[in-house]
């Protein structure tokens, strides 16, 4: 009888598995409810990874493991009551305590602040109703648009397994491969990839949300979070300068600011889609890859986060800070975003991992709203955990119960189940393209020469394929990082 990984029984040590040795027949793209998701519980493979993933370091963070944070508030300035319902924005002047932390992605908690990275923007409110959890980057795109290939983009800028270093090889050959990842690099590779501080940088949900308003019409939304202090970003010279100066030197400058009362403060604005905007719109409204053109969608102002309070203890009040997109309000909601939809059991599952089961009773996380769960026990259980009442709904001795009031919201999907290739039809290139024509001439040269750093030690071979993205992007693009690189465009571009 024949074995199906080979007529020997031997194992093919080239055929990729699940831990419990299943063949797998497609790593590239997401189970989902046709070509734009969602996607659905059943693939066992991308939870298996996210599973995984999630548990590969202890006890920090696997990502966003160096942060810096601040408590403030965020005051209404303007009325969106026609979009959404929630109660934080339901009246001008209104004020509602947050908690924002700020982060390198992969760099690890002894690391420098200033490293080429992208930064983490995560804003806790503390709302009425339940804390909702914008948690964002200081980019509007990402590197993947597919969860499932999340973890392997991560390991390509983590650490090499056999040498224990971070490895220029494994970054470039993951992205020369992923053509998705060309407009995060461009942005990554040019001085946004380097901000001076936490202050001056910009945040954005990058991910499409939803918002209900009072009629339960949705809209989707894009959050932005605009620096009234200004974009300052560092060279390559000065983040490397500064990461042997003072490898802190984020954490010091936001600190410090806070400290002498030079208080941080950011324009919160939101774009707004129709939802029957969605399904015409000539661009992927739930590619991560992709933004929203303001000409089409122009930024709204919402209010005005500031910070004015440092923390009392780091570590109760930062470190043990967990933040999910999972948490949102009444007249809020999702989108079939696919890498959204994956960091909705993602970033749960991490905080139970770090923290423990009961992560959202911990202070910091624990919502200021009355809040009545039938969760029991578990590891870190510091309450009356309960008490005598029930611990199982329904019951007839006067437990909390449902309300049909808060049902969330159905929105359209369609579509037959199965791996859609994400690539196909996609155009990788046109944006990325776009923001290379918007830079000026200084920064230009400046990201052709982070390129050109960044790619040293680099195999010919993949420097030669990932010109090629730069090339179809752009073609002034390709032509300069061929010629700082040493590599003849034309025999790229014909191969």
């Amino acid at each position: 009888m024949a074995h199906q990984n080979g007529s020997d029984g031997k194992h093919d040590e080239s055929q990729m598995t699940t831990t419990s040795g299943r063949p797998v027949g497609d790593n590239q793209n997401s189970i989902t409810a046709g070509p734009r998701g969602a996607v659905l519980m059943e693939d066992y493979l991308l939870f298996e990874k996210m599973a995984h993933f999630n548990r590969e370091r202890i006890p920090e963070r696997v990502v966003h493991a160096k942060g810096s944070g601040a408590f403030g508030t965020f005051t209404v300035t303007n009325d969106i009551s026609k979009y959404t319902s929630a109660k934080l924005f339901n009246q001008i002047g209104k004020k509602t305590e947050v908690l924002a932390r700020f982060s390198t992605v992969a760099g690890e908690k002894g690391s420098a602040d200033t490293g080429r990275d992208p930064r983490g923007f995560a804003v806790k409110f503390y709302t009425e109703e339940g804390n909702w959890d914008m948690v964002g980057n200081n980019t509007p795109i990402f590197f993947v648009r597919d969860p499932l290939k999340f973890s392997d983009f991560i390991h390509s800028q983590k650490r090499d397994p056999k040498t224990n270093l971070r490895s220029s090889t494994m970054m470039w050959d993951f992205w020369s491969l992923s053509p998705e990842s060309l407009h995060q690099v461009t942005t990554l590779m040019s001085d946004r990839g380097t901000p001076d501080g936490y202050r001056h940088m910009h945040g954005f949900s990058s991910h499409t949300f939803s918002l209900l308003n009072v009629d339960n019409e949705r809209f989707y939304v894009k959050w932005h979070f605009k620096t009234m202090q200004g974009i300052k970003n560092l060279t390559a010279e000065q983040a490397e300068r500064l990461a042997g100066e003072d490898p802190d030197y984020a954490q010091r400058d936001l600190f410090t600011a806070i400290e002498r009362g030079d208080f941080p403060k950011w324009r919160v604005c939101v774009q707004i889609m129709p939802e029957t905007d969605a399904e015409m719109y000539h661009i992927h409204p739930f590619d991560l890859t992709k933004v929203w053109p303001h000409k089409d969608y122009p930024l709204q102002e919402v209010g005005i986060m500031e910070l004015n309070r440092n923390p009392k203890n780091y570590f109760a009040e930062i470190e043990q800070g967990a933040f999910s997109p999972v948490n949102i309000v009444p007249g809020m909601g999702y989108s079939p975003d696919k890498m959204l939809q994956g960091r909705l059991i993602s970033y749960p599952d991490a905080h139970r991992y770090r923290l423990g089961v009961n992560y959202d009773s911990l202070p910091v996380n624990r919502a200021r709203c009355p809040i009545h769960t039938y969760h029991r026990d578990g590891s870190m259980r510091f309450d009356e955990n309960g008490g005598e009442t029930p611990n199982y709904e329904p019951n007839s001795f006067g437990g909390p119960k449902e309300d049909r009031r808060f049902v969330e919201s159905p929105y359209a999907i369609s579509g037959d189940a199965g791996r859609y290739d994400h690539r196909e039809g996609n155009d990788d290139y046109q944006q990325a393209g776009d923001l290379f024509r918007r830079l000026s001439p200084t920064d230009k040269d400046h990201l052709i020469h982070n390129i050109a750093l960044a790619m040293k030690g680099v195999p010919e071979c993949i420097i030669k394929l990932q010109v090629t993205h730069f090339a179809k992007a752009d073609p002034e693009y390709g032509s300069r990082v061929a010629e700082a690189v040493g590599v003849a465009l034309e025999a790229t571009t014909t191969a």
